[in-house]
């Protein structure tokens, strides 16, 4: 098979970069970040990316989210929990931050501490937990 040529197909709607830009990194496909995520799970990624600062920081509401997004509150919060066990976004509510795709440091999750929680290390990933995923994970069978 040949290399396929590209071409623009409708040059009325030619993309251009607006002032207010957001940008999705080619690296979610490539180094399969979105495989096996739920639809909720993407589309919130996708609405994260969309509305983030340069930092990647943003603060919508849960009810926000919600006017804007399919998702009802149990939805959002199992694709939220998605994201952030993909280490694809960081939350302390109302404040999400989309992370890096850059290899993920260890040693500099394991020295952050977020003030005002209380935290353990999680001995799978090397990261800080906070109470209520430690509680979360007493629930859970083994």
């Amino acid at each position: 098979m040949g290399v396929i040529r590209k071409r623009v197909l409708c040059p009325q709607q030619l993309r251009k970069v607006p002032e207010q830009f957001s940008w999705i990194d080619h690296r979610l496909v490539r180094d399969r970040h979105i495989a096996g995520k739920s639809a909720e799970t993407l589309a919130l990624y996708l609405f994260l990316v969309t509305v983030a600062d340069g930092q990647g920081l943003s603060y919508y509401s849960d009810a926000g989210i919600g006017k804007l997004l399919p998702l009802d509150a149990p939805a959002l919060a199992r694709a939220r929990q998605e994201l952030i066990r993909a280490r694809l976004i960081a939350y302390e509510k109302p404040l999400y931050q989309v992370l890096s795709l850059d290899e993920f440091d260890a040693a500099a999750a394991r020295s952050a501490v977020i003030p005002g929680q209380a935290q353990r290390t999680d001995a799978r990933f090397g990261v800080p937990q906070s109470l209520g995923e430690i509680i979360r994970e007493m629930g859970r069978p083994t």
